[in-house]
């Protein structure tokens, strides 16, 4: 019997394969050694085949595409349904195989090695920035022990060093030595940070689709670049609210009896985009009382009426469709049509 579809649920060292017919009759059931995935699915028909979207997922969709496969890839949130009783690797596999033939699943695209190696390093710079905020908390707390401190925000941090390299100071010498290898720890983070960041900026101006998001204010060079590695196809979305919806920027439901419950945004989606644009949105209510455009206006009017905080996750909101507008129709952003896209 020809298998039709296959469930391959994905792991360290075992793989699980579930293959069904045309029919929906099971035709195998077997494990797999992380070493003879590929050679197995060499030696039979090209099929489809079904897979949860996670780190590794990309990777063997890549390979299997190769082979002639045809690889569909789901959040795993949309297989979780299919899964009968208890949960194990079969089962998974068995839901899998189910779910990817589904008319209304929804399906993640398949990244490049180049997508996945900027994003690679949004992840990296993410983690040196915690990890430089962890310096300088920890230089913060050391200082004040000595009754020593400086005024909040990173470009104060320059004054603790000041001190520390000020043998005239009041601080012990054991001290001095310990805090000295604190400073050089942060130096060397914050310099890798910005080396990152200038490989960033290099990938930027050679992507179309970024320059062409960067143009949108709130996004910047950071926010573009991660939008456009991410969403490799902006058609996937029905619409602007679609989008932000998939960023977890919506209210979450919980209607029934034919009354509309909205409670707070739902916060189901990407966290690294969504955080970026809500940063971006920030910053624009910083300065949208020296602005005379018509989303400034808008803003102003929304600051009137709700807290701050609200009006940012708003603006990010409404940025978000812009994004998805922007992408869609492949053209740079242009201020007055800020209300249309908006809708």
């Amino acid at each position: 019997m020809t298998i039709s579809t296959i469930g391959l649920d994905l792991a360290k060292n075992w793989f699980q394969v579930h293959g069904v017919d045309a029919a929906g009759k099971v035709i195998i059931r077997r494990r797999l050694r992380r070493g003879e995935v590929l050679a197995y699915f060499q030696s039979i028909e090209p099929c489809l085949v079904g897979m949860e979207a996670c780190a590794t997922a990309h990777h063997w969709a890549r390979e299997l595409t190769a082979l002639g496969h045809q690889v569909k890839l789901m959040p795993p949130v949309y297989v979780k349904a299919y899964v009968k009783r208890n949960k194990n690797d079969a089962a998974d596999a068995e839901a899998i195989c189910e779910a990817v033939t589904r008319p209304t699943m929804r399906f993640v695209p398949v990244k490049d090695v180049d997508q996945q190696s900027i994003l690679m390093l949004h992840r990296a710079r993410n983690l040196l920035v915690r990890q430089r905020t962890m310096l300088v908390n920890a230089l913060r707390a050391h200082m004040a022990e000595f009754g020593i401190t400086a005024a909040q925000g990173l470009a104060h941090v320059e004054e603790l060093v000041a001190v520390i390299d000020n043998e005239q100071s009041p601080l012990p010498e054991l001290a001095r030595s310990i805090l000295r290898m604190v400073v050089a720890q942060l130096k060397d983070t914050m310099a890798r940070t910005h080396e990152i960041e200038l490989q960033l900026a290099k990938w930027h101006r050679q992507s179309k689709v970024s320059q062409l998001l960067a143009t949108i204010p709130g996004v910047g060079i950071m926010g573009a670049s991660a939008i456009a590695a991410t969403v490799t196809d902006p058609t996937l979305f029905r619409s602007g609210r679609e989008f932000a919806a998939w960023l977890g920027m919506t209210p979450k439901q919980n209607s029934s009896g034919g009354k509309e419950r909205l409670g707070r945004t739902s916060k189901r989606g990407d966290k690294y985009i969504r955080c970026l644009l809500v940063a971006g949105a920030v910053a624009i209510l910083r300065h949208t009382r020296n602005r005379t455009t018509k989303d400034a206006a808008w803003v102003r009017g929304l600051l009137a009426r709700k807290p701050a905080k609200v009006a940012a996750m708003a603006l990010a909101n409404k940025t978000a469709r812009i994004v998805w507008a922007v992408m869609a129709r492949g053209e740079a952003y242009r201020s007055k049509d800020v209300i249309g896209l908006a809708a």
